[in-house]
């Protein structure tokens, strides 16, 4: 499986991961062509906090690219796709924030939240829900819209100016209670998210879609909150790798490893290719910890020789992540 590579910027997440079958799997990696590039570049930017941060490194990396800046767990992605898509102004003081259609997995002594992305959630589905929901925000002051992706909306409201809250991609596969705690600060959204699951359970769309064997739409997640402040440059956004995603999330090691070759004999190998033809290149390998951007080093002799004294598995940088 051969994955192309638009630019020469290319960010992956997921690079390493700490969960058992990938951290296993992460140690018979073949890597060729990443090894021999990280031998050609430098850190350039090494950004490393606790795995409990609310935004993952590969969100804050892709923030850093855009030139957003914003606090643990408030990087505006709604707002910036509202800008976008045409609904908010550039520049506008409005507070968004995504919402994400999800299974919440009801266990003993947990929630846990199931990954969206294995839903398969349609067009007609993620509009009927949108029309059925709409009251129920508009009573808290809160605008719906919908995403060009089925079941993601976006929301307009002042619930959501300075509220932290957890990426999707640190909360999918584990229990809600770790990253949606039952903090003052988030009972108006632990009241709608009850609300909303008292309404999809009488939904017709959930009938549906239990009779096809699929599970029901009975929650939604919350985050990319905050306003997209005034001022922030337009930057072009690196080549985002998300291959690693699923797999990782479903600590998955072997289809972990699968999508590590292919990125390396696909988008590693033209970066690397792009580099031995004198073009500028960036890297940025993001694991659950840090995200280190990597980018040429001097070739003068003193980084000759920090290079030919310095290298370093690749393997051994990703199981720094």
């Amino acid at each position: 499986m051969a994955l192309p590579l638009s630019s020469t910027d290319l960010l992956i997440p997921f690079a390493g991961r700490r969960s058992s079958a990938c951290a296993a799997a992460l140690a018979t990696l073949q890597l060729p062509n990443l090894d021999a590039l990280l031998t050609r570049l430098a850190v350039a930017h090494d950004d490393t906090q606790a795995d409990t941060t609310l935004t993952p490194p590969h969100e804050r990396a892709l923030a850093r690219a855009l030139g957003i800046d914003a606090a643990d767990g408030c990087i505006a992605w709604g707002a910036r796709e509202a800008q976008q898509s045409g609904l908010s102004r550039a520049g506008a003081d409005e507070p968004w924030a995504v919402l994400t259609l999800c299974h919440w997995q009801v266990a003993i002594d947990e929630v846990v939240l199931d990954d969206p992305n294995d839903m398969a959630i349609d067009a007609a589905e993620s509009q009927a829900l949108l029309e059925a929901a709409r009251p129920f925000f508009q009573e808290d002051g809160i605008v719906l819209r919908r995403s060009t992706a089925p079941g993601r909306w976006l929301a307009r409201g002042e619930l959501f100016r300075g509220l932290p809250t957890a990426s999707l991609d640190r909360a999918a596969g584990g229990p809600i209670s770790a990253w949606a705690p039952l903090s003052d600060v988030l009972k108006p959204v632990r009241k709608l998210q009850n609300e909303m699951q008292m309404l999809l359970y009488t939904q017709r769309v959930n009938d549906e879609r239990i009779a096809r064997g699929l599970k029901p739409i009975n929650s939604f997640w919350l985050s990319g909150t905050g306003v997209l402040a005034q001022g922030t440059p337009t930057a072009p956004a690196p080549t985002v790798a998300d291959v690693l995603r699923a797999p990782a999330l479903h600590d998955d090691g072997t289809a972990w490893a699968v999508a590590w070759q292919a990125l390396d004999a696909g988008p590693v190998a033209e970066l690397l290719a792009a580099y031995r033809r004198g073009e500028p290149v960036e890297l940025t390998l993001c694991g659950d910890r840090a995200a280190r951007h990597f980018a040429p080093q001097s070739r003068g002799a003193l980084g000759w020789v920090k290079n030919l004294f310095g290298r370093t598995q690749a393997t051994t940088v990703l199981a720094a992540l």
